[in-house]
């Protein structure tokens, strides 16, 4: 694999750049920079820029509307979305359940649902997790009973992410049994707005609602809408992980923070001098920096090994622990890098209405916030711990 960028290669950076300059919206952009939540109708009319480029979901084939890209442009897209500033793509509809029905959907499917994941129409949210099924996916207790051309469907999924935006949910439910917890589970797409879904807010560490409970109380799914064959979700629902937890490493993301954390660092005083100049921060910095380089490693030879045709393997799972571990090592040299005025905190000020004038830098106030929320990032997506068995497993054979 060649790491070097070629003269073609340095031109689709110039025209990436040259787009997001002349097409994102610099209201959202400013939000974004001084880290306050966007709105959905925000993350929408980013979207919506990109899929008028085609440029959306260019980890798609082409028949479906993405990109014949090489990994090398997926991987330059991703470092200048981030150095822009940009919202991040939310990755439910596109990233998760797109290459879901791309591999396992009927046609029928694929039409409905695929051009309006493209073009934002429809929002999508992640059934997975249950009280009693969070990293031990396979003790889901959601039941989906067959009547006629309909599954009726009782139970709760929690931590559903922006399920009170969402338009839809797939869902990962009990339709059988076996002698393997995994066995006797399917994958159905359920419309938020069907009789006897109930949704709960739940408002998290940084004071924000996110995610939500999700109840669902006899509600009616035609058969129709199942991806795969009855009893076979797991199988769907192992393809889909492989994807999220790829994405989630961020490696992109991280190291626009690190840039922000050196700017901040290099005005802000310690000890008679700049924090940047502080041997000791200077030192945890740097151990950041090299973490994410090999990172940064392992996730362009994972991406390579997709574009092959190869699904993604344990290598996912790697990416997802250390991608969140130094995405909260980040959140913690950040609040380090503004000292005290890290210490004053008003949700308000995350979701942009506080009216009265910042006790700091206007980009001080959400750096508090931000690092407890980020505690999340090394549980959702399956617990570190379960990764690091899924790596014994599939790599040591364990």
């Amino acid at each position: 694999m060649d790491l070097e960028f070629s003269a073609g290669e340095e031109a689709f950076r110039a025209e990436v750049r040259a787009f997001i300059a002349a097409e994102y919206p610099d209201a959202i952009r400013r939000k974004v920079q001084l880290g306050r939540a966007p709105a959905r109708e925000d993350y929408v009319t980013w979207q919506q820029v990109l899929h008028r480029r085609g440029w959306i979901a260019p980890h798609w084939p082409v028949e479906f509307g993405g990109a014949d890209w090489t990994p090398v442009q997926h991987y330059i897209f991703d470092q200048e979305l981030a150095a822009a500033d940009t919202p991040r793509i939310m990755p439910f509809g596109l990233r998760m359940l797109g290459p879901v029905l791309i591999e396992f959907g009927t046609p029928q499917q694929q039409q409905r649902f695929l051009p309006r994941i493209l073009s934002s129409e429809d929002w999508w949210c992640q059934g997975y997790s249950e009280p009693g099924a969070g990293s031990d996916l396979a003790a889901l207790a959601t039941r989906a009973e067959r009547d006629g051309d309909h599954y009726v469907v009782t139970g709760t999924k929690i931590w559903t992410t922006y399920a009170h935006w969402a338009d839809w949910m797939f869902a990962l439910v009990r339709t059988g049994g076996g002698e393997r917890k995994q066995q006797g589970i399917s994958f159905l797409l359920l419309a938020m707005d069907s009789p006897g879904v109930r949704v709960e807010p739940i408002i998290t560490l940084d004071g924000m609602h996110v995610v939500n409970q999700v109840f669902l109380d006899q509600v009616r799914v035609p058969v129709g809408q199942r991806v795969g064959e009855e009893g076979a979700g797991w199988t769907v629902a192992k393809f889909l992980l492989g994807h999220e937890r790829s994405s989630i490493a961020g490696v992109a993301r991280s190291r626009q923070q690190i840039r922000r954390i050196k700017r901040i660092a290099a005005g802000q005083s310690a000890g008679g001098g700049k924090l940047l100049d502080d041997q000791r921060f200077r030192d945890r910095l740097a151990r950041v920096e090299i973490d994410l380089m090999a990172l940064e490693y392992t996730e362009l030879r994972a991406l390579w090994s997709e574009a092959s045709g190869r699904a993604p393997g344990p290598e996912a799972s790697l990416l997802k622990i250390r991608g969140t571990e130094i995405q909260q090592e980040i959140t913690a040299l950040l609040m380090q890098s503004v000292g005290e005025w890290a210490l004053p905190y008003h949700v308000e000020a995350l979701k942009g209405e506080w009216p009265g004038g910042a006790p700091g830098p206007d980009y001080a106030a959400p750096l508090a916030p931000h690092y407890l929320d980020w505690r999340k990032a090394s549980i959702y997506g399956g617990s570190n711990e379960i990764q690091k068995n899924i790596i014994a497993k599939g790599v040591l054979g364990l």
